[in-house]
């Protein structure tokens, strides 16, 4: 009977064994794409200039939803039966951008006034995490994402003002483009699937928060440097939905 037993417990220690054996072990390479979506918040901004009052612009959120593509890099290691943990990288090379929007003066020196046609584009996120993965066999494997993520935001100033009643234009040029790199957090969680001799498919679900990017740019009026500062600090979140398929190495 004790042998019989141990015989048993011999081959279910086997069968574990096996089952924590992943296809998935070692280095990947991967490719996505499917649905982003991007939230900017804090659009309101500010205009300054010496000498007189700070006016203040009202602009409510803004979404930029797009097609992404998103390579990635990264190495599964085994740490438990049936655990792997890995890290890995990854960078979205499309950019997403607003639809034009129009703020608005909200403080006495620019009521009935409209900034016209700014917008802001996310571009060069890159991503680092580590991935705690679950082996469901051999060739299945179910993965949550946290890390580091970092994006560009670049906010594209006013093409024109709408003055209101008796009042003038005053900003029609810019100094630039104002950009900003700003970090924050990834969580994720997906699922890989080997199709044949290390091909992969795939498909995760991510979201990304990010800290504020502190925006600004001067404006003139024919060529004459106003000193006119508007200034904002917009925060971005974003969901994003991948497909796509890799290869384990």
């Amino acid at each position: 009977m004790k042998k019989k037993l141990l015989v048993a417990s011999l081959l279910a220690l086997a069968g574990s064994g096996a089952m924590g054996q992943s296809a998935f072990e070692g280095f990947y390479g991967q490719i996505g794409t499917g649905y982003e979506g991007n939230q900017y918040s804090g659009l309101n901004a500010t205009g300054t200039q010496s000498g007189y009052p700070t006016e203040s612009w009202t602009a409510g959120n803004q979404n930029a939803n797009g097609l992404p593509a998103v390579v990635g890099l990264g190495f599964n290691a085994a740490v438990a039966p049936s655990w792997l943990l890995g890290i890995g990288a990854d960078y979205s090379f499309l950019k997403t951008k607003t639809s034009d929007y129009n703020p608005t003066g909200a403080s006495a020196t620019v009521t009935g006034q409209s900034l016209n046609r700014m917008n802001v584009e996310t571009s060069n996120r890159l991503n680092i995490f580590l991935s705690p993965g679950y082996v469901i066999d051999k060739n299945k494997l179910a993965y949550i994402k946290a890390g580091y993520s970092a994006v560009r935001v670049a906010q594209t100033m006013p093409i024109s003002e709408t003055p209101g009643v008796g009042q003038a234009p005053i900003n029609t040029a810019w100094s630039g483009t104002p950009s900003s790199t700003v970090g924050g957090y990834i969580l994720g969680l997906g699922y890989k699937q080997i199709v044949s001799n290390g091909l992969y498919g795939f498909a995760e679900g991510n979201y990304m928060s990010y800290g504020a990017a502190n925006l600004s740019a001067t404006g003139t009026t024919a060529g004459v440097n106003r000193g006119y500062v508007l200034s904002n600090s917009p925060k971005l979140n974003t969901m994003q939905f991948l497909v796509g398929v890799g290869y384990k190495f």
